[in-house]
């Protein structure tokens, strides 16, 4: 079969001719001379005995034996650039475990993970809402992405996102019980996304809120949970840069203030040492950083209705 096959380089220089339409424009994408690819085209006409362009004009012009060669000389290129790319691409065929916060599973990754599985349609996940640091000593997890501190001992980790908090509510809510004042939080259900209260505790504080009578409040336990009831208009709760930047620009839930706060933990990506190198690890870190740098919304706008300043200097 190898004699009957012309040479690869003059088959190059022709393809690229081809499709360029100039040996100038061809020798400058292969980074050869102008003569290099003349030289590479007369060889191939010879090899095959016959002539593959008419000459003359400024654009070469396939002949009827060059048009019939084109379609087959431009696809066995595409296959083996194919094959390459495959070669060289992480193994990513299995099955991928990863465990997440709740908030950040629901209203975050699921609705980007299309980007990820169509880039690895090979790769099984296995998802499941958890903020347990004790997963990152699991076997049968691959992946962590937690909202804590950060420091877990025996684990590669690193910072995802830090994040800012204020208050949401939802559009029915605010229209039969307008927020214009921060007294008016007396007549609203505080909805926590802790069990302690501390982050509702620490935006009061930074608002001179901190004596505001709660007549109302309920602990949750997650802020996927205090965002799903602030949605459904049964509350004020505290929404975040990350999980309620879509719901906001949606409309779908509004600010009311126009006050921040740093919240008291951040998100972080985390995983055994052991599995930091593994391709399909790799892979899915990658995509988390790249997805939250393409897909970052601007600062949440207010309603433009109640200002406040800081006393704990949050961004606002």
């Amino acid at each position: 079969m190898n004699g009957r096959l012309p040479p690869l380089n003059p088959l190059r220089a022709f393809e690229a001719t081809a499709r360029l339409g100039s040996v100038s424009a061809a020798a400058r994408e292969l980074r050869v001379t102008h003569g290099a690819v003349s030289h590479q085209l007369k060889a191939l006409e010879e090899s095959l005995d016959t002539a593959l362009f008419e000459r003359g004009g400024k654009r070469m012009k396939l002949t009827a034996a060059g048009a019939l060669l084109l379609p087959a000389v431009t696809q066995a290129f595409s296959g083996i650039a194919a094959a390459t790319a495959q070669m060289q691409r992480p193994a990513t065929r299995g099955s991928l475990s990863i465990t997440c916060v709740p908030a950040l599973l629901s209203f975050w990754i699921v609705p980007r993970l299309s980007s990820f599985t169509d880039q690895y349609p090979d790769l099984t996940l296995k998802l499941a809402a958890s903020n347990d640091p004790r997963d990152l000593h699991s076997s049968d997890v691959d992946v962590c992405v937690l909202y804590g501190d950060g420091n877990w001992p025996d684990a590669w980790t690193r910072l995802w996102s830090n994040l800012q908090l204020f208050p949401v509510a939802s559009p029915t809510l605010l229209n039969s019980r307008p927020l214009r004042s921060m007294r008016d939080l007396e007549d609203h259900v505080l909805l926590h996304g802790d069990t302690d209260g501390r982050e509702w505790n620490t935006w009061l504080a930074a608002a001179d809120g901190a004596d505001i009578p709660r007549r109302r409040q309920h602990f949750m336990g997650d802020a996927r949970f205090s965002t799903e009831a602030a949605l459904q208009g049964q509350g004020v709760a505290l929404g975040d840069t990350i999980t309620a930047a879509k719901l906001i620009a949606e409309g779908e839930l509004l600010v009311p203030f126009d006050l921040s706060v740093p919240a008291n933990d951040a998100f972080y990506v985390a995983c055994r040492h052991e599995m930091r190198a593994a391709p399909i690890v790799r892979v899915f870190i990658d995509w988390l950083f790249a997805s939250l740098e393409a897909d970052r919304l601007p600062e949440p706008s207010t309603l433009g209705r109640t200002l406040l300043r800081s006393k704990a200097g949050g961004r606002t």
